[in-house]
């Protein structure tokens, strides 16, 4: 179970009723019950809503760190669509610092001759430091043809 205090503050904002539920009954059961079966059925809520609790924010974070890989792979994917389609349409630069650029309506790759790697923007979002093989060499090749 994660105690971290804001995914416990999401918890709280998103089932604040089982929350009030819970303090609700644990007051009945203090008052009400006189034995010691009150601090075991105390015990049991206490230890119920933390459960409740770690799981629910756990699958959050779960689920949210899920929504982002598949979502940076549906854009790397369009990017490299991309590469395909605009290699006609690229231009290639040779900076003064003895680097590279390549650009496209969508695209812009950022590189050093022979690294093997290029940094790569998609629509004017970075998307990291990507291989260069594949659609990624197609691109600067074509652009560096078509610039010559």
């Amino acid at each position: 179970m994660n105690l971290d205090f804001e995914a416990w503050k999401q918890f709280a904002v998103d089932h604040w009723v089982v929350i009030v539920i819970a303090v609700v009954a644990l007051f009945v059961i203090l008052n009400v019950v006189k034995t010691v079966l009150k601090w075991v059925l105390v015990a049991a809520i206490v230890i119920g809503v933390f459960v409740y609790g770690g799981v629910t924010v756990n699958d959050l974070k779960e689920v949210g760190t899920q929504a982002i890989d598949k979502a940076k792979g549906a854009i790397e994917d369009e990017a490299a669509k991309a590469m395909a389609k605009e290699a006609e349409e690229a231009t290639y630069t040779l900076n003064a610092d003895h680097t590279f650029t390549v650009k496209s309506p969508n695209l812009e790759l950022h590189g050093v001759p022979n690294s093997g790697e290029v940094e790569v923007k998609f629509r004017g979002a970075s998307l990291g430091t990507w291989k260069m093989e594949g659609a990624v060499r197609k691109l600067v090749e074509a652009a560096r043809q078509s610039s010559q």
